[in-house]
């Protein structure tokens, strides 16, 4: 049963039902999957005036082509974003919010953490809101342009410069004690609002995200010097380095643009019918004290490329001793009915298989409380997808392996190289010798070989990214930003929501 293969690369759809392996090429020769929108993308954008202005002019620029100079087939011009997607894009915005410096710097240099973190959020999120509940005009996606500075001070444990700091007036002594005062918050509900802070993570981009989720509001965060970054090479100053990121940041922002504004790039050109994939999403809750408590959520795929998030039951799911996480047969019920649902409500029937994808193997009560989820109709595939850091492959010569390449070691278990020599880039895109995946079936019934080549094919699925491929497939790739959306503040009653809300 042992065998090395080499698997296909995964083909992608693009307009007029053309197919290439680069999303890159694919856009550039036919457009997008979806060319149906007519007036373009119409955005919102809250940032300083100056911020404001360098997104503009990008806007303006990217109109244009982006190439760096000596071209490689592993960095792929742009030509222009009307070229690439087939819609306009007008640089005016449709709603705009100019916030002074003096409102982002009443928060964002307090020498507490949790209030410098919530106040600079707010001051960016809030305008967001009332704009969505009051203002006639609409945006398709809104665009939070930060000053670097709030990168800087808006992470977790950053500390903010001595001679910029400012002292916070703290009602509280830890936020241990803020968070124990919130339990009894309704014996002092006057007092609920000096707590607030501390329930949310001290992350601006993960706060925001969660802050907007009620709202529905779908954002792309970019710092004022992304934008700033589009000099040639031979302008007096400039950085080599990042003038050869031009051409990737104009394929990258234009693209996370057009997806979060509801376009669809690409799908994949080869798909079964009736299939979706569903990745597991663990984050521990460490505001209740118990090491075991955590939050659940899903992340699906359909066979169309769609995504959705929901969120799931908060319990005792890690296993401190095992270091694993895992659902009681209840709350797997649960999650599953919520994943066949949200899939009969898309595509009208139950999906023909389901596969779901999880860092750790299915446990039994999992198991039994997934199957418990559909009719029966529907045929569920557990697949444990983990890094595989012990297993190297060498080759003769200055090239590493192909990506593509898979060692079958039985019919429900192989190694995997989603990263490698890739013929279409004529390079690996990487710096070490690349390490494989380890894929298991665990639970159900399926194919290896057609389990390969579905994750060969979610690993190109990344919307928020356009690269030729990613190292781990989308129903992984950002399950740990998605736990991190959903534990960054007391996020409750999420519907559930496209992927697009989350990244």
């Amino acid at each position: 049963m042992k065998r090395l293969v080499k698997l296909p690369e995964p083909a992608l759809l693009f307009g007029y039902n053309q197919w290439m392996e680069d999303p890159r090429d694919g856009l550039t020769l036919f457009g997008p999957l979806e060319q149906d929108r007519p007036y373009g993308i119409r955005y919102g954008v809250i940032g300083t005036r100056t911020g404001i202005k360098l997104l503009e002019e990008w806007i303006d620029w990217a109109q244009g082509p982006v190439a760096m100079e000596g071209r490689t087939l592993a960095r792929p011009p742009f030509p222009g974003f009307e070229a690439a997607f087939r819609v306009p894009w007008n640089s005016r915005p449709s709603i705009c919010h100019e916030l002074s410096e003096d409102e982002i710097g009443k928060f964002l240099y307090l020498d507490d953490g949790h209030l410098r973190v919530y106040g600079t959020v707010g001051v960016f999120a809030n305008p967001i809101i009332q704009a969505c509940k009051t203002e006639e005009s609409k945006a398709d996606v809104w665009f939070v342009v930060i000053p670097d500075e709030v990168r800087t001070y808006c992470r977790p444990h950053s500390v903010v410069d001595p001679d910029v700091r400012q002292h916070a007036i703290r009602k509280f002594s830890s936020t241990a004690a803020a968070k124990a005062f919130y339990k009894t918050r309704s014996l002092f509900a006057e007092y609920e609002e000096e707590t607030t802070p501390y329930l949310y993570e001290e992350h601006f981009r993960d706060q925001l995200k969660a802050r907007l989720l009620a709202s529905m509001v779908p954002t792309q965060v970019v710092r004022e010097s992304t934008l700033a970054n589009t000099e040639p090479l031979d302008a007096q100053g400039k950085n080599v380095s990042e003038v050869r990121l031009q051409s990737a940041i104009a394929w990258t922002l234009s693209t996370a643009a057009f997806y979060k504004a509801g376009g669809r790039p690409w799908k994949l050109a080869k798909v079964r019918e009736g299939v979706c994939y569903v990745g597991l999403v663990f984050k521990k809750d460490d505001t209740s004290g118990d090491r075991r408590i955590a939050c659940c959520a899903a992340q699906m795929f359909l066979d169309s490329g769609d995504g959705v998030v929901f969120k799931g039951a908060v319990g005792p799911w890690y296993s401190p001793d095992r270091r694993e996480f895992h659902l009681s047969k209840e709350a797997a019920r649960e999650l599953g009915k919520l994943a066949v649902e949200s899939y009969k409500s898309r595509v009208g029937v139950e999906p023909r298989e389901m596969f779901i994808h999880g860092r750790v193997r299915l446990g039994t009560d999992e198991w039994n409380g997934f199957e418990e989820a559909g009719s029966g109709k529907t045929n569920l595939i557990g697949v444990r997808i983990r890094d595989e850091p012990n297993c190297k492959l060498y080759r003769y010569g200055r090239n590493p392996l192909l990506r593509t390449l898979a060692y079958i070691e039985s019919e429900r278990k192989a190694v995997l190289w989603t990263r490698g020599w890739t013929p279409r880039l004529q390079t690996y895109p990487g710096l070490e010798v690349p390490n494989p995946l380890t894929v298991e079936i665990n639970q159900g019934k399926a194919d290896i070989q057609v389990v390969l080549s579905d994750i060969l094919g979610l690993t190109k699925l990344n919307f928020n990214s356009c690269i030729f491929a990613d190292g781990n497939p989308i129903t992984l790739k950002f399950a740990d930003a998605i736990g991190e959306v959903l534990t960054a503040g007391p996020v409750k009653d999420v519907p559930p929501l496209p992927f697009r809300y989350y990244i």
